[in-house]
């Protein structure tokens, strides 16, 4: 799997069960935070959404941008400069405070009244709101419909049992002519247990094809030297673009 030239026409794994009882509880991923086992940040920002920008904005202003589990996501400044509105949710209060501490944002922070031991972090500009709390809670808080939806790292981090529920509510979120961005990860699910987890594209289709056109906009090999810990020898990452049926 060595060869840069076949790498990307990798088959598909043809196991797809074999992470599908795999789970993570809501504690397991704030301890990561506080264990600093947070490999997944990326401090310069995701480099495919950087490369597919102009198609993901289409110049449009003022957009409604949606984050699910954000994390410290430098790419909420970017848009939030750009004049758009940010709304995140994490399940980490270290994560949402490090964000505006490394960003140099001043915010307040306030109860969610629907969500129970819930909290709402704005930045004092306005237009950024991360929620801290369940995503699978955030339904029960009128925060709107959005624009765009970049998920990176959010959907290949949910439970396998959970992507249904997932996916229903991103669905809900989304407004009249939506772009939503989907990163998901290909590689050997027999042999790292996840997260963050394989994704295959029949579940991609299942799950988003009967309400979204679904396209891929490129295939990148991401294997790094930490990846061989993981007991795999590839690793590609997929963008793919969802747009309004």
């Amino acid at each position: 799997m060595n060869d840069p030239r076949t790498v990307l026409d990798v088959d598909e794994y043809p196991d797809t069960e074999a992470q599908k009882n795999r789970m993570l509880t809501l504690e397991e991923w704030q301890e990561k935070w506080v264990n600093r086992n947070i490999s997944f940040h990326q401090e310069r920002g995701h480099q495919l959404l950087k490369k597919h920008l102009d198609t993901f904005l289409k110049d449009e202003k003022g957009l409604r941008v949606f984050f699910p589990l954000c994390g410290k996501a430098v790419e909420m400044k970017w848009f939030a400069d750009r004049g758009h509105s940010v709304v995140g949710v994490e399940i980490s209060e270290l994560g949402i405070r490090e964000f505006f501490t490394e960003q140099d944002l001043s915010y307040s922070e306030e109860p969610i009244a629907e969500i129970p031991g819930a909290k709402v972090f704005k930045s004092s500009s306005g237009n950024i709101s991360l929620y801290c709390c369940n995503l699978f809670d955030l339904p029960r808080v009128n925060i709107g419909k959005f624009d765009r939806i970049w998920d990176r790292g959010a959907f290949v981090a949910v439970n396998p049992g959970d992507r249904k529920r997932y996916a229903d509510v991103m669905l809900s979120l989304t407004s009249t002519g939506f772009q939503y961005f989907l990163c998901v990860l290909a590689y050997d699910p027999t042999k790292h247990a996840g997260p963050p987890f394989y994704v295959p594209d029949a579940e991609i289709e299942r799950l988003f094809g009967s309400v979204c056109n679904i396209h891929c906009l490129e295939k990148v090999d991401v294997f790094e030297e930490r990846h061989k810990s993981w007991g795999i020898d590839y690793i590609i990452e997929k963008l793919y673009l969802f747009t309004e049926k």
